[in-house]
């Protein structure tokens, strides 16, 4: 069994412009809101849920990513709707989400 019930990683890779990253698309926002959600949502720690930054995934092109865990599900997101969708469907639920997954 795992440690975690999901473990979800954000890339939030650095780059210098013009290069597309996900850091430059709010990812370290993004980890931050989502990993505050899950911890409000009372599912922090083991057993439950971790949120990590990551570095490179290597989908820049894709990017925003994040990827989920132990369904190595990826997605894309623009916006905290996006993440709420996330969280509540597929970190909680574990429903993907088809039309964030890339």
């Amino acid at each position: 069994m795992s440690y975690y019930r999901r473990h979800v990683f954000f890339c939030c890779n650095q780059r210098e412009a013009p290069e597309k990253c996900c850091a430059n698309a709010g990812a370290v926002e993004m980890q931050k809101y989502a990993k505050d959600r899950v911890k409000a949502l009372g599912l922090r720690g083991k057993g439950e849920v971790r949120i990590n930054k990551a570095g490179c995934l290597d989908r820049c092109e894709e990017g925003p990513v994040i990827v989920v865990y132990p369904e190595a599900v990826w997605y894309t997101y623009v916006d905290r709707d996006d993440i709420d969708e996330i969280v509540d469907r597929h970190v909680v639920n574990g429903e993907i989400v088809e039309r964030l997954r890339i």
